[in-house]
């Protein structure tokens, strides 16, 4: 099969590789789309350096299982399903309490976190176990499908564990991909005045378009004055969305009492100061998010398959695994949002 191997920091290879056969209670899925994430590209440049060469990244995916192993119950070759990218044992106590991400013998298809990495879905075929799947709605196409993982992630963080209300006022800090996710998804949940914060016109562009109330240049100066003029309580709720650290710290910065936070898009290991006093009496909550759940995963394709969001609206380029170098490109430039893979 044709794969986009990793061999080392900034040379990424399309190569013929075996395809993949499945273990017990695995299946391979014939990969039909895969999303591109920030972080599969930052392990592409050497952004982030927890990586084992060689490496299939990709790991919002989609797909038509082609072949299943031994014990196999609940897939059958021919269905079209969604694959969530991290695997869990289902017996730790980080399973049984519902905290899958936290597994202590997890494994990520394409991904990062776990220690054990399988190949991703930058290939034609890609192996999974079968507790990774997902039947995807007929209704569904495998672009949307393959943002289900991305889209999961931003309802675990916003809505889950920031538990945003009805009428919050909410600032998103960066509106590439999973940041445009976490504004719709804020809107859909009944967002007030909903703020997008982001160096780039086009994505303040797009943000206005997918529901954001305002939309703020960081690079103008003076953020948390052009924030308060529009929310003089200020905000609520805090994505971070970004990466950087400088908009961690604004997040920080930006804090008034009882404000929820989160520290959502930052995965480089990076400080940041906080005033110990002024947090204790702001009692503001700081929470975080990372990777999926299978609760998670499912909430994103119920909200999916409702129509309530519709994550190909911020899909801005598609290309066949054949142009990955293009990809890669575009994945580097502001004038960008989505970019998906087609195998």
């Amino acid at each position: 099969m044709l794969a986009a191997v990793l061999e080392d920091f900034d040379r990424l290879v399309l190569k013929e590789v075996p395809t993949p056969t499945p273990a017990e209670g695995e299946v391979v899925v014939r990969i039909r789309s895969c999303g591109f994430c920030a972080t599969d590209y930052k392990a592409i440049k050497g952004i982030r350096r927890n990586v084992t060469f060689p490496f299939i990244a990709g790991h919002e995916a989609a797909g038509i299982v082609s072949a299943v192993g031994s014990g196999v119950r609940h897939f059958r070759c021919g269905d079209e399903v969604i694959c969530q990218p991290s695997g869990f044992c289902g017996f730790c106590r980080h399973c049984r309490e519902g905290n899958h991400h936290y597994c202590e013998q997890a494994f990520t298809t394409g991904g990062d976190g776990p220690k054990d990495v399988w190949p991703g879905a930058f290939a034609q075929y890609m192996r999974t176990r079968e507790t990774c799947l997902h039947h995807k709605p007929k209704g569904l196409s495998f672009d949307a499908a393959a943002l289900t993982e991305p889209l999961s992630g931003a309802w675990k963080g916003l809505i889950q564990y920031s538990q945003m209300q009805l009428g919050d006022d909410v600032v998103i800090i960066g509106v590439g991909g999973i940041g445009m996710l976490c504004l719709m998804l804020a809107r859909a949940a009944g967002a007030g005045r909903l703020i997008a914060v982001d160096p780039s016109a086009h994505a303040r562009a797009e943000a206005m378009k997918l529901g954001a109330s305002h939309a703020v240049d960081p690079a103008a100066g003076q953020v948390k004055k052009h924030i308060y003029e529009i929310i003089p309580d200020g905000p609520d709720v805090i994505v971070e969305a970004a990466g950087p650290i400088e908009t961690v710290r604004l997040m920080v910065d930006l804090r008034r009492r009882g404000t929820r936070w989160n520290v959502f898009g930052i995965t480089t290991h990076e400080t940041f100061e906080l005033d110990g006093g002024l947090t204790h009496f702001l009692e503001g909550r700081m929470d975080a998010s990372f990777g999926t759940t299978p609760l998670a995963m499912s909430k994103a394709v119920r909200l999916m398959e409702r129509g309530t969001v519709d994550p190909q609206r911020i899909i801005s380029h598609r290309f066949p695994l054949a142009d990955i170098h293009k990809a890669v490109e575009v994945m580097a430039k502001p004038d960008r949002n989505k970019v998906m893979i087609h195998p």
